[in-house]
């Protein structure tokens, strides 16, 4: 099974463009995983167990980042199609450094929902004209390996800011908590200096001689081909969005150590490094759909072990079956995301890439609603029917896809090409 064939790219310069972002996208979200690790702590002010209203309030506060990305990010996209990819992603990097540090200085579920706003606003920018500048330089037939590194890079940050956080959480007294947000404000400064500094002088060609048009980001978004590459991973942040905020919190409530847990992550984190590109150089090799129906067992895998501890609790059977379906859950990121750079090859990038934070931040948002309300109303019950709905909505999806991939492929023609019979 092969992807349909796309059409040659000239290759591009990579070099300074591409560290600027890898590096920025670490700070990044190295200081946004610290913060989301301590951040149901932070808002009940208790770092030990959450009682059932404290879970409602921290669900809306939280989802209020993703509604501001997802509300902005197509905006975000069209600013830098039309004004380049850099000033928005320092733009972005600079405003959730200043969002940060407001943070720190008070707990009012009111204020934080405000800031947790702005700092969707810039997260959704920031990721936009990363992803932008990933499709532009890198070579299509290496555009798999460029991905997966990004991959690796942007996970990598996620899990060791975590990690960090965990540790944070298990020794620090919670009225201490407001340092884990000054010490992400100064590494979202210390990404926007390093941004700065490298992509100094870069002309991005081609970038800045569009126009932001309304009616191009629609037709955009709506896409098919764009949407079933796009919405599987509304679906896989339906989950994750869910252990983004609650894990931290959920696992210091059941007695498992905080800094041990750290360890833990911090370890798996760092093989990323390893993993995401080669199943990038996999997915340049293979084809996109071939990764992307691993990352689709391995994903559900995840889902069936993560219902089987939320009924049971822990156990051997449920870890082993968590332990072998996380590694092939990670080859469909790399797939996806190149897919998606194949895609808007022929469409304005910037925006194409931003259609894909728009569903991440979506499905943040309704996975945290939907599992918040579900565990307040039905208990474990109801975490069982919402892992096994993301489940089938991720498995009918990519069978959507592998009819795509069948499908013979049309290439685009300026001119109404004659009808043919099929073959």
């Amino acid at each position: 099974m092969t992807d349909p064939p796309t059409v040659p790219e000239p290759p591009t310069e990579a070099g300074r463009a591409l560290r600027a972002v890898f590096g920025a996208t670490f700070f990044v979200r190295f200081s946004f995983g610290i913060t989301l690790a301590v951040f149901a702590s932070y808002v009940a002010s208790r770092s030990i167990g959450l009682d059932t209203g404290a879970v409602g309030t921290i669900g809306i506060v939280s989802a209020l980042s993703p509604v501001g990305e997802f509300s902005t990010v197509l905006l975000s996209g069209a600013a830098a199609d039309r004004y380049g990819r850099f000033p928005v992603l320092l733009a972005g990097t600079a405003t959730a450094a200043v969002v940060m540090a407001l943070v720190a200085t008070s707990r009012s579920p009111y204020f934080l929902g405000a800031a947790n706003l702005a700092f969707g606003v810039a997260s959704g920018a920031i990721l936009a004209s990363s992803l932008a500048v990933v499709a532009d330089r890198a070579e299509v037939d290496r555009r798999g390996l460029a991905m997966g590194r990004f991959d690796a890079v942007n996970l990598l940050g996620w899990i060791l800011g975590f990690a960090v956080g965990f540790a944070a959480l298990g020794t620090l007294p919670n009225r201490e908590l407001p340092l884990v947000f000054v010490g992400a404000s100064v590494l979202l400064g210390l990404g926007f200096v390093f941004a700065w500094r490298t992509t100094r002088g870069d002309p991005e060609p081609g970038v800045g001689h569009g126009t932001m048009n309304v009616a191009l980001l629609v037709r955009t978004a709506v896409r098919r081909d764009v949407l079933v590459v796009t919405l599987p991973w509304l679906v896989i942040y339906l989950l994750l969005g869910t252990l983004f905020v609650f894990l931290g919190t959920a696992a210091t409530g059941a007695g498992i150590p905080a800094t041990e847990l750290a360890v833990v992550i911090g370890v798996g984190g760092c093989l990323l490094l390893v993993t995401q590109p080669v199943f990038g150089g996999f997915a340049d090799r293979y084809g996109r759909f071939r990764l992307m129906a691993i990352g689709t067992v391995g994903f559900v895998g995840v889902l069936t072990a993560a219902g089987w501890l939320a009924t049971y609790g822990v156990s051997i059977p449920a870890i082993a079956l968590l332990g072998a379906s996380a590694l092939p859950a990670l080859a469909y990121g790399p797939a996806a995301l190149a897919a998606l750079a194949d895609l808007s090859r022929a469409l304005s990038r910037a925006t194409t890439m931003a259609i894909y934070t728009l569903t991440i931040s979506l499905g943040m948002l309704i996975g945290l609603l939907a599992s918040t309300t579900l565990f307040s109303h039905f208990g474990a019950a109801g975490l069982d029917v919402f892992f096994g709905a993301i489940a089938l909505g991720l498995v009918a999806l990519t069978l959507v896809r592998y009819y795509d991939v069948r499908r013979p492929a049309v290439a685009p023609s300026p001119v109404p090409a004659p009808s043919t019979p099929p073959p």
